[in-house]
């Protein structure tokens, strides 16, 4: 079968006048000028819009690696930074101050999402405005059409765009993150989830909050930093404390050493001295710098060895008196 019996037959698609037919076989050379130019109308936009969309796609994938390096090194940077920490309360306020690696990769992490949704939203867009007007429609009066719809999508859906802006800015600021106890005002409580646009707490009885981002005035962390256990211990005012001293201070120096609770006081707790004496009683005051939300578990197990070592020693707790009268230490009716 030859060519020349091929372009014998009529082209259904080029005889509906859309395009100029295409001449015999051997006459391409006598093409008239308005064929040429339909075809090169035809193919000039066509490879237009492909090299458009290639790059598009071409410079998300390279946006895209580059964010993903960004985050890589973040995230290996905390990990350096935790095998170099050399002192335990530097460890555990690291730990504290979101600056161990897996908060630090949950925070880029979160960056990273964020950047990568907007470069493609950006890059696609310009994209849909380069075919656009490749095909010849008028963008100005798209444009402008469409500031007046964001204006007024703006104006309504003010609350969202509010909402997303503070996520952005409370994730950057690392203000906090999943595990902390924060007081977000209306509520005290442990944070589960953090999104751009809702902050999820759960209180100490059970109940789950959702609070918006943009809502949130204030925030009190819990978490970051360090906190103080503050250990007020009655005695009798008869009893020695030449005695009671150095016993309550082997006792801390015994509740630091032990690794159950090594990791959570920054440093041995300190005997302040006595405190205040009322009546029969003086009490004797102790701070213990521990980690964060450490305090009152703290406090507990220094009471609690206290008391376990004033009985051993034969100490005695200062007589309380009855509200209504009567004998010190008689039972009440």
């Amino acid at each position: 079968m030859s060519f020349a019996f091929l372009a014998s037959f009529p082209n259904p698609t080029l005889s509906t006048g859309l395009l100029p037919p295409l001449p015999p076989l051997g006459k391409v050379g006598s093409m008239s000028s308005d064929a040429v130019t339909s075809w090169r109308w035809l193919i000039g936009p066509s490879l237009t819009i492909i090299g458009t969309l290639v790059g598009a796609m071409l410079l998300r994938w390279v946006l895209h690696r580059a964010i993903d390096r960004v985050v890589d090194s973040a995230v290996t940077r905390a990990a350096s930074r935790e095998s170099q920490t050399p002192h335990r309360a530097s460890r555990v306020l690291a730990n504290a101050m979101g600056l161990d690696q897996t908060r630090t990769a949950q925070r880029a992490g979160t960056m990273g999402a964020v950047l990568k949704s907007t470069s493609t939203f950006v890059i696609f867009t310009l994209a849909l405005l380069t075919v656009m007007s490749n095909f010849g429609l008028p963008l100005g009066p798209l444009l402008a059409s469409a500031g007046v719809v964001g204006v007024a999508l703006g104006f309504g859906a003010q609350s969202l765009v509010k909402d997303f802006l503070s996520g952005i800015f409370m994730i950057l600021e690392d203000q906090y993150g999943v595990g902390d106890v924060i007081d977000a005002g209306e509520v005290i409580g442990t944070v589960e989830d953090v999104t751009l646009r809702v902050t999820r707490l759960r209180d100490v009885s059970g109940i789950v909050w959702y609070i918006r981002n943009g809502e949130i005035v204030r925030i009190g962390n819990r978490s970051q930093g360090w906190s103080t256990a503050v250990v007020d211990i009655p005695v009798s005012y008869s009893e020695n404390l030449d005695v009671v001293l150095p016993l309550i201070s082997e006792v801390l120096r015994q509740i630091d050493e032990s690794e159950d609770w090594n990791t959570r006081l920054l440093e041995e707790p300190v005997l302040a001295g006595v405190e205040s004496i009322a009546g029969s009683v003086v009490t004797i005051r102790i701070f213990a710098k521990c980690a964060p939300n450490e305090n009152f578990s703290v406090q507990r197990e220094i009471r609690e060895r206290v008391k376990v070592a004033f009985d051993s020693a034969g100490i005695r707790a200062p007589l309380v008196m009855p509200p209504y009268g009567g004998a010190p230490g008689a039972p009440h009716a």
